[in-house]
């Protein structure tokens, strides 16, 4: 039996080809439905250097489909990475990666929340471990927002009573962002332009970072005493360029966000998060359905900057 899949050679970004079962080699076989595109495969399918470690190799950094008749999910873990990923109708992986779908969301739902809102609610619950966003009222910033992370970042901390604070370069994104939950939105140049001082006016008790570079520096700066940035891309650059100064006069905490070799436990405790804290109708409104020829023409749109929310990827079609 052959199965479509979107398989990566070189640094041309790869081919829909037919494989075989014999070209895969993990323990649990899983029939796909949905796989996604994050700014990771972004790279991957547009030939970038540093994501396919070892070509020829499947691109995909998510899945969700069936295996012995339950419906799993897998996000990160390598897959698209190291090992055949989720842009293609079957895969095989490692039991230990396999994550129950939450009975709150269909397939098509966790497939679009994918590796970008698990990373997202992770984000969230690394901030909600420090004093300064004890108050519902707290004023937490969330840069590249109109992309996969900051959409879910935005809608779920909006959903919580957190007075959201959105930054995006697209002007033409306001409303959407306005209608998951953004109290106030910025230009990213007020943050993206040139790195200011190493302390500045305290804007936010917590941030969450999908951008990295002078962005995050400046931040950093601007972050209220005692509260914590979660990192967790690097989207504009991964040089961070800054003092001590926010870290040992204003005790702010830089929480770096890792969610490939997350621990399982973890996982499973972020993904129930997800069923309770994001709204569904707004999970569906930043949502668009590609089919799987169409990954390519996704990942440059989303390098690009043109995509909005979460894209995800039917592999039966």
């Amino acid at each position: 039996m052959t199965f479509r899949a979107w398989q990566v050679s070189g640094d041309d970004g790869g081919h829909l080809v037919d494989l075989a079962e014999d070209d895969l080699d993990g323990e649990v076989a899983v029939d796909v439905e949905f796989s996604s595109i994050n700014f990771k495969d972004g790279l991957a399918l547009t030939g970038r250097p540093g994501v396919i470690s070892k070509p020829p190799l499947v691109a995909g950094i998510d899945l969700v489909g069936h295996a012995d008749g339950e419906r799993v999910l897998v996000n990160g873990w390598g897959i698209g990475e190291k090992y055949n990923g989720g842009l293609a109708e079957r895969a095989a992986v490692a039991s230990e990666w396999l994550v129950p779908v939450p009975p709150a969301f269909s397939n098509r739902q966790a497939a679009a929340i994918g590796t970008a809102g698990f990373t997202a609610m992770l984000a969230v619950m690394a901030i909600e471990q420090t004093a300064a966003t004890s108050g519902s009222d707290s004023s937490i910033l969330v840069t590249g927002a109109a992309g996969g992370v900051g959409s879910i970042a935005v809608a779920v901390l909006a959903h919580l009573g957190y007075h959201v604070t959105a930054s995006t370069g697209r002007e033409s994104e306001h409303d959407y962002l306005r209608s998951l939950g953004a109290a106030e939105i910025i230009d990213r140049h007020e943050l993206s332009d040139a790195t200011g001082k190493p302390l500045q006016q305290q804007r936010w008790a917590a941030a969450i970072d999908s951008v990295g570079g002078t962005t995050l520096a400046n931040v950093l700066a601007q972050t209220a005493y005692d509260g914590t940035v979660a990192a967790c891309g690097l989207a504009q650059s991964p040089t961070l360029e800054t003092t001590v100064m926010p870290f040992i006069l204003r005790g702010v905490t830089l929480s770096g966000i890792n969610s490939v070799y997350c621990p399982r436990g973890r996982r499973v405790e972020a993904w129930n998060r997800l069923a309770t804290d994001l709204p569904l109708d707004l999970l569906d409104l930043m949502t668009e359905t590609a089919g799987l020829a169409d990954a390519r023409r996704v990942a440059e749109r989303i390098l690009e900057g043109g995509v909005r929310g979460r894209t995800v990827v039917d592999v039966r079609n």
